[in-house]
């Protein structure tokens, strides 16, 4: 890669992790219960995904980083590693740290796909997962109604039956999420399980985006509990049908936007 001139661009100075000595900055923002470096990654990680250093960037050397931060450089040279390991970042002696190419980048990393959903392109991100889910989820919901055990399918029912009594639209998207990620398990394709993790705070971004856009959440139920009774009553065809009318209706929703 051709060395280059880092972005001129001013860098906020959003300091947000300890000092030294323990002492946090009055504006200090950080995410409770993460180390330094996490949290720096966090910052950085945000940044890169929204498009303030597009892909090729050469960042900030670990001095510059230091001093806008308030932080060691060790925290900057762990956070900096962390970013590298989801594939945003490649270092090289003499030329410091840049930006990859967006294809590089490991979008199924949980860290990634939160920072995704909060970009510029959010509604490209959404459109992005409602994709996967109708390459995805028509055939796991049919392999389910084949293939779900009592465990599975209580775990199922229940989620859609606690979608149903939420009370607010935090209760509902977490039960919506765990309702999915629930037919995915019982699929019985072991793949699908650590992608379905993965993907969980994509699905939270999504619904919860689609549910404050849809007006009628009891058509949304019944398109819901279409899926689990077809498990329940382990009809294959009937509950890929079920799923693909529940995503034909969140495609709408999107598109309304």
């Amino acid at each position: 890669m051709q060395d280059a001139k880092p972005n001129k661009g001013k860098i906020a100075a959003e300091a947000f992790a300890e000092r030294t000595s323990g002492i946090r900055r009055a504006d200090a923002a950080r995410i409770p219960g993460s180390s330094v470096h996490a949290s720096l990654a966090n910052e950085i990680g945000l940044r890169i995904v929204r498009g303030d250093y597009p892909p090729g960037t050469i960042l900030p050397n670990e001095a510059k980083w230091s001093e806008t931060f308030d932080v060691s450089r060790s925290a900057v040279r762990e956070a900096i590693k962390m970013l590298m390991a989801k594939s945003l970042l490649a270092s090289r002696p003499k030329i410091g740290s840049w930006v990859e190419p967006k294809e590089r980048w490991n979008l199924l990393d949980r860290d990634v796909l939160a920072w995704y959903a909060t970009s510029p392109d959010r509604e490209v991100f959404l459109r992005t997962v409602q994709e996967f889910r109708h390459i995805i989820e028509p055939e796991a919901s049919a392999f389910a109604a084949m293939r779900r055990t009592d465990e599975q399918m209580a775990e199922i029912s229940q989620a859609c039956r606690e979608m149903g009594e939420a009370t607010n639209l935090q209760e509902r998207t977490r039960a919506d999420t765990r309702f999915h990620l629930a037919i995915l398990r019982a699929s019985g394709n072991d793949l699908l399980v650590p992608l379905g993790v993965l993907i969980e705070s994509a699905f939270d971004h999504l619904f919860a985006y689609t549910t404050r856009e849809l007006d009628d959440l009891q058509h949304a139920q019944r398109l819901h509990e279409a899926i689990e009774k077809s498990i329940r009553l382990q009809r294959p065809d009937a509950a890929r049908n079920a799923v693909r009318k529940l995503l034909a209706n969140t495609d709408s929703v999107i598109k309304s936007r």
